[in-house]
């Protein structure tokens, strides 16, 4: 699925009677596990520090109604708003003067199971690994591996673009053009595959065609549909591009390099670019559920998520604190005050839209909110991303300036109007931004 940008469906469907069981489920087991983190590289695990004063407040107007008393969404408490959308559980991060404020988790990981969400359950991230890999693939660049105005072609080793040939003989496909979504790549996003399905590499993911008799992969082989840099195209499979083209040039697969240059750094250690999830690992990640498909039932052995062999795209699996560890070293790079992985001049690269909407190199940047462009002649004071994968949706979005931000995470395909609306709105709220 493609990443979620500006609009949502409201699905709400159910009727109060269809929802009973839900608010039973979630009032009786809503356990509230939380944890407070005083600073960006605080340990992922370990005794909980008591929750200050300032925040057990900001987090009982979160859990309350926003405007009690109002119709929708607003008017329920969170306990309330879970069980109206079918969302079993929901993990929280948000950050403050450049150091997360509080992180916390609500529901069930897996209901079937019986087994508590809490800080350090793992969420697919979904779209949001597109600005964890863009810090590796820019990590490349600073490191002299090649430039940005490099045709993608001489980086790539395994596969090619060349049946483009209108097109790119007036303009080269560049990664500059491939992390800004501006290169004319087609293929929007990826849907997974079900655990023990057969995976296509990465090759036969961008390159092999519907009429290949041996073909694993579900969705159509990647090509440049218009002239790259003429407009902006949201495109999964330019990313996949990218990925592939990494690969190519560190001879390892995608998710070690993005461990050594990004997450090794920022001591990411609840993350992995990891599809499948090691076994080890299982016990540690959220069970999707996606209500509208038909091919799995939620608490199926077989279909506890998807697959993704599209790691640059869809491929992160991590919690919201570990995203705040990554949101807080852009802002401190953004300032000058830290460089763990890259400089300040090219972390700017990462916020600086390519002149083709608000796309930068690994975010989208805005004035009211980063998913949307900011209005002509305004500044943008937002930067973030959003994720959709099966059964899972991510929101992650930061301030430019301030150190200011917050991370929403939850295993639902119905908890859009939730993980996007609901919950960022009472975050401002609560903290007045």
């Amino acid at each position: 699925m493609r990443n979620c940008t500006t609009t949502f469906t409201d699905d709400r469907r159910g009727a109060r009677t269809q929802a009973l069981r839900y608010v039973i489920i979630v009032l009786v087991t809503l356990t509230l596990v939380a944890s407070a983190v005083p600073a960006q590289d605080a340990p992922s695990q370990g005794p909980l520090a008591p929750l200050a004063a300032d925040v057990l407040a900001v987090i009982a107007k979160i859990e309350g109604a926003r405007d009690a008393g109002a119709e929708g969404d607003a008017g329920l408490s969170l306990a309330e708003l879970l069980a109206e959308r079918k969302t079993t559980a929901i993990s929280v991060a948000v950050v403050k003067d450049y150091k997360v404020h509080w992180a916390k988790a609500w529901g069930l990981a897996d209901r079937t199971a019986g087994i508590k969400a809490d800080t350090s359950t793992r969420f697919q991230a979904a779209s949001i690994s597109k600005p964890v890999s863009a810090m590796s693939v820019l990590r490349a660049v600073q490191d002299g591996r090649f430039g940005l105005d490099n045709d993608i072609n001489s980086l790539l080793e395994s596969w090619q673009l060349v049946e483009e040939a209108e097109f790119l003989s007036k303009t080269k496909v560049t990664p500059r053009l491939l992390l800004s979504m501006t290169a004319g790549t087609t293929v929007s996003g990826f849907p997974g595959y079900k655990p023990g399905a057969p995976l296509p590499t990465v090759p036969e993911i961008v390159g092999a065609s519907a009429e290949d008799a041996d073909r694993v992969a579900n969705t159509p082989r990647v090509t440049v549909g218009w002239e790259p840099g003429a407009k902006y195209q949201y495109s999964g499979g330019g990313s996949t591009i990218l990925q592939l083209a990494m690969s190519d040039m560190f001879k390892r697969p995608f998710g070690e390099i993005v461990t050594k240059t990004v997450l090794e750094p920022l001591k990411m250690a609840d993350s992995c670019v990891c599809q499948p999830l090691p076994a080890a690992l299982v016990h540690k990640g959220a069970v999707a559920n996606d209500l509208r498909k038909s091919d799995g039932v939620h608490g199926s052995d077989a279909v506890r998520w998807h697959v993704y062999p599209e790691s640059y795209a869809a491929g992160l699996w991590t919690t919201p604190s570990d995203l705040a560890k990554f949101m807080i070293e852009v802002q401190l790079s953004l300032d000058g005050r830290s460089n763990k992985v890259l400089s300040q001049d090219m972390i700017r690269k990462m916020v600086t839209p390519s002149g083709v909407d608000h796309y930068a190199l690994g975010f989208t940047v805005g004035s009211e909110s980063a998913h949307r462009p900011a209005p002509a002649g305004e500044q943008a004071l937002y930067f973030g991303h959003t994720g959709g994968n099966w059964g899972f949706r991510a929101n992650f979005q930061g301030s430019l300036k301030g150190g200011n931000g917050f991370i929403i995470m939850a295993n639902s395909d119905r908890s859009n109007p939730i993980v996007f609306e609901e919950l960022p709105a009472r975050i401002r709220s609560a903290y007045g931004w």
